[in-house]
C-alpha cells in the first residue's frame, strides 16, 4: 500500500507577509494530497487567526474527514499546538507533554492510524507528530521524555511507527538517538556529499539554509521518497516548507 506523509509547521497560517491566509495552506495540501498531514502551530480560539478551530477548517478544507488536535501553549485567549488530519480512521489519540521546566511549553501529538492495506485486513500505524525547543540541550531531554513515555514504550521495533515534525534540529544531533539508539531509519536524509549525511531545508521558506523538519520511520514502512514543497505559494505561506515523504506500508 502506497502511503504519502505531508509534515508541515504552518506557523498558525499566517505567512511571512504577516497575514493570515489559510486558503494558502489548503491550496499546498490540496496539491500533495497526503493520506496523513502532520501539522504544528495550529492555533484554536486566538484572535489571531479569527477565532477558528484551525485544525478542523483545513481538515474541511481539504478535505480530510478525521482530524486530531493536541495543543500545547495557552494564550490569552485562545491556544495552539499540533494536529493530524488524516484520510484513514484515528483509533486513538493523546497529547504528550515534552515540557522542560519553565521554558515553552511543548509537545508531542501520538495517534494511532488504522488503514486497509488488503481488503479487510486492517494495519495499525503510530505516528508522533512534534515541536521541540529551540536548545539544543532541551531537545535532548524532549526526546528522552518522548522515549521513557507510556505510548512509545509500549511499542515494538517492528510495529509500523513514524516520527516526525518540526525538530527545530540544527544539526541534525538528535539523528543518531533515533537511528542508532532506537533503530529507526531517517526518511529526510539525503546522501549529497560523500563523507556527511545532510537533511532536507526546509527553514527558512524562501531560501532554505535549515533542516528542521524530520521524518523517522521503522516496522512495515519502506521509503519510496521524500521532497521538500517547491510551490511558489509555499514560499510565503509559513516560515517553514512542506516536508513530503512515501512510503510502502506493508502488510
Amino acid at each position: 500500500m502506497q502511503l504519502r506523509i505531508l509534515t508541515y509547521n504552518i506557523h498558525r497560517a499566517i505567512g511571512i507577509d504577516r497575514r493570515f491566509r489559510p486558503e494558502r495552506i489548503v491550496r499546498i495540501l490540496d496539491h500533495y494530497d497526503a493520506d496523513i498531514c502532520l501539522l504544528q502551530e495550529v492555533d484554536e480560539g486566538a484572535p489571531r487567526s479569527r477565532e477558528l478551530n484551525l485544525a478542523k477548517e483545513l481538515a474541511e478544507a481539504a478535505g480530510y474527514p478525521h482530524v486530531a488536535a493536541g495543543y500545547n501553549v495557552s494564550l490569552r485567549k485562545g491556544r495552539y499546538g499540533n494536529a493530524t488530519l488524516s484520510k484513514f480512521p484515528i483509533v486513538r489519540e493523546r497529547n504528550i507533554d515534552l515540557t522542560i521546566g519553565k521554558r515553552k511549553r511543548r509537545g508531542c501529538q501520538h495517534t494511532t492510524i488504522e488503514a486497509e492495506v488488503l481488503k479487510g485486513h486492517m494495519h495499525q500505524l503510530e505516528i508522533f507528530n512534534l515541536h521541540l525547543g529551540l536548545s539544543a540541550r532541551e531537545r535532548e531531554r524532549q526526546a528522552g521524555l518522548l522515549v521513557r513515555s507510556e505510548e512509545f514504550a509500549a511499542l515494538e521495533e517492528t510495529t509500523s511507527c513514524l516520527v516526525a515534525g518540526d525538530f527545530n534540529d540544527w544539526r541534525s544531533r538528535l539523528r543518531p538517538i533515533f537511528t542508532e539508539a532506537l533503530l529507526f531509519a531517517s526518511a529526510s536524509e539525503r546522501k549529497s556529499h560523500p563523507v556527511l549525511n545532510r537533511d532536507i531545508r526546509t527553514y527558512p521558506s524562501f531560501s532554505p539554509s535549515g533542516a528542521l523538519d524530520k521524518v523517522f520511520y521503522r516496522g512495515g514502512l519502506t521509503k519510496r521518497g521524500c521532497f521538500r514543497c517547491r510551490m511558489q505559494v509555499s514560499k510565503v505561506a509559513s516560515d517553514h516548507s512542506p516536508l513530503i515523504a512515501d512510503f510502502e506500508l506493508h502488510d
